[in-house]
């Protein structure tokens, strides 16, 4: 088997096979080729022990992050390995195990997470109360949840305990309707009132967007682990946002449309942690609802608060 086959070959299952989070340093990055002529042995280093590729007779390692595969030629075939590396490792030459990684002075950033939160608006004055003839725009805050699944993330180290850190994010918002009503797009696209013509159990307005911050965080260390703080923007994009109506009966009606809404939508957000538990707080200065096509003509700001569980520390 051709060098460069298996090499591809190399890349390709180990893509695959694993998923991680990627970690950028600002430290200038460089690329190192060592050979060791005693046991014709091929070491490839790039940027930092990020990416490592090594060959030696019939076997080829490559190791990306704490993620490795193995490959060994045989008479009966190809042999493939995985492993993983331990982060408090360190790399050596031991042909028993050549691949060991160290990442524990680097800086790690906080935002890949599970949040749970609550969400509402506020009015161009900062008033909770929306204004009386956009009464049905009110909401039940104690039920309007918010949820976000934030999946990937990017960290650009200052030092051990600074850097910058971004990502991406699902956000998901529900917003529960105080009244007996829902909404609809009225003409030149408007947000009206509307009467479901009976009661119901409850409404809301739902909405998922894609979102990514750009956050400045400083780590300051406690016991075994750091109080972590991080303030920066943040953007989104919409996917998708629907009404949903539950009658008393149990029926359930659905209206998947895009109610006018802001299809991009920019403001800041701040976070403060320990250990793996933040509280944050997010605020968006793009209305909720297009200019000029919010209900009553209003612009309605939205905005969340709560906790998150991070999987990094």
């Amino acid at each position: 088997m051709k060098k460069a086959g298996l090499i591809i070959l190399f890349i390709t299952i180990i893509i695959n096979g694993f998923s991680q989070n990627i970690s950028a340093e600002s430290q200038t990055e460089k690329k190192e080729a060592n050979k060791a002529n005693e046991n014709e042995t091929t070491q490839v280093t790039i940027g930092n022990d990020k990416v490592r590729f090594e060959e030696s007779d019939s076997t080829y390692d490559l190791k990306i992050g704490n993620r490795g595969l193995s490959l060994l030629e045989s008479l009966e075939g190809p042999r493939f390995s995985f492993k993983k590396y331990s982060e408090a490792d360190e790399w050596d030459n031991n042909d028993n195990d050549r691949f060991h990684y160290r990442r524990a002075d680097r800086f790690r950033g906080h935002w890949t997470a599970i949040e749970f939160g609550f969400n509402n608006y506020l009015t161009s004055d900062n008033s909770f109360s929306v204004p009386s003839d956009i009464d049905y725009m009110s909401l039940n805050s104690g039920k309007s949840a918010s949820f976000n699944l934030n999946f990937s993330q990017l960290n650009i180290g200052f030092t051990r305990h600074i850097g910058l850190v971004t990502g991406l994010g699902l956000n998901w918002n529900n917003y529960k309707f105080d009244g007996n009503n829902s909404i609809i797009k009225g003409n030149n696209g408007v947000i009206e009132e509307l009467d479901p013509g009976t009661n119901l159990k409850k409404s809301k307005l739902a909405t998922i967007y894609l979102h990514l911050p750009v956050l400045l965080e400083i780590q300051i260390p406690v016991d075994n682990h750091c109080l972590n703080i991080a303030a920066g923007p943040i953007g989104a994009v919409k996917l998708g946002s629907h009404t949903k109506m539950v009658y008393e009966t149990g029926s359930k009606v659905k209206s998947y449309k895009d109610f006018s809404l802001n299809m991009l939508r920019y403001g800041g957000t701040a976070r403060v942690g320990y250990g793996n538990f933040q509280i944050y707080g997010t605020y968006y200065v793009t209305p909720l609802f297009q200019s000029g096509k919010g209900p009553g003509g209003y612009d309605l700001y939205p905005f969340e608060v709560g906790i998150a569980f991070t999987f990094n520390d």
